[in-house]
């Protein structure tokens, strides 16, 4: 793995953030944001944040259900442990980041009888990121030789110091991600 690969912007013409892309604003005091990172390889990862203004994700194979405990207004962060689906091609480092659309999860049709859940999220200018370097300071790592455990059930809740830490790494802009 090379820093090259690391540091490649999520969207081949990355300017600094748009005035225009569709962030939800900051949410009322009563209500309380959640952060979450979804797991997957790095290619069906990128291609969710591929077309600015059109990002969407998806978790678990499609499923519904995880998408369900997900709101308009949390933040999520995707980890790819490799760069293709079952590949051997490790990467173990966050490849985007941004913030959950309003709207409920949704079918979409990807052709082939394939019909995954998904739901819309503006992903924020980043670079992609190393984990191992991260390791010692994330709150949810709890026993720093397994730490990959709950990555294998492919979305769970994480903190706001968890999140402020991946979006650090991530030269992600913390004011468009309400941090």
């Amino acid at each position: 793995m090379t820093d090259a690969v690391l540091q490649h912007p999520l969207w081949p013409d990355a300017a600094p953030a748009r005035n225009d892309m569709p962030l939800p604003a900051a949410p009322p005091a009563a209500a309380t944001r959640r952060n979450w990172i979804a797991v997957a390889c790095a290619q069906h990862a990128r291609r969710g944040c591929a077309t600015p203004g059109a990002g969407y994700m998806q978790v678990c194979h499609g499923k519904v259900a995880p998408l369900q405990r997900i709101h308009p207004g949390d933040r999520v962060a995707y980890y790819a442990p490799t760069v293709t689906m079952g590949g051997k091609d490790r990467l173990q480092a966050f490849v985007s980041i941004g913030i959950v659309l309003p709207g409920a999860p949704y079918a979409f049709d990807m052709g082939g009888g394939f019909v995954p859940s998904r739901r819309d999220v503006a992903y924020v200018p980043a670079r992609e990121a190393a984990i191992a370097p991260l390791l010692d300071a994330l709150e949810f790592v709890d026993d720093r030789q397994r730490w990959g455990g709950k990555f294998r059930f492919g979305l769970f809740a994480i903190s706001d110091h968890d999140m402020r830490l991946i979006a650090q790494a991530m030269q992600a802009e913390l004011q468009l991600l309400h941090l």
